[in-house]
């Protein structure tokens, strides 16, 4: 999995356990692990939801001060809309 520059830092710390993707079909799957940097990110769980699920514990596990700045950074593949279906990924850091 990639992460902006300015969050890896955070998912290293274990700070951000989970990203928000929009993707026309899963890219990761659950159990699996991916390098980043000299970590390895393990994907927990993923689930399909409507934007409008999207909860507040959930902007605070992915880092975003807000759901706007969430939105913002997830939409750089398109809009998002309340109803825009998106990848909700959970993952842990291995070192």
């Amino acid at each position: 999995m990639q992460f902006s520059p300015d969050l890896r830092d955070q998912v290293l710390a274990g700070r951000i356990t989970v990203s928000f993707r929009l993707w026309q079909r899963p890219k990761v799957k659950i159990g699996g692990r991916y390098r980043l940097g000299t970590a390895v990110i393990v994907v927990d769980d993923i689930d399909l939801i409507p934007f409008s699920a999207v909860t507040d514990a959930d902007v605070r596990h992915a880092g975003e001060s807000s759901r706007d700045a969430l939105r913002e950074r997830a939409a750089h593949a398109g809009p998002i809309h309340a109803d825009t279906l998106l990848y909700r990924v959970e993952f842990h850091v291995e070192r």
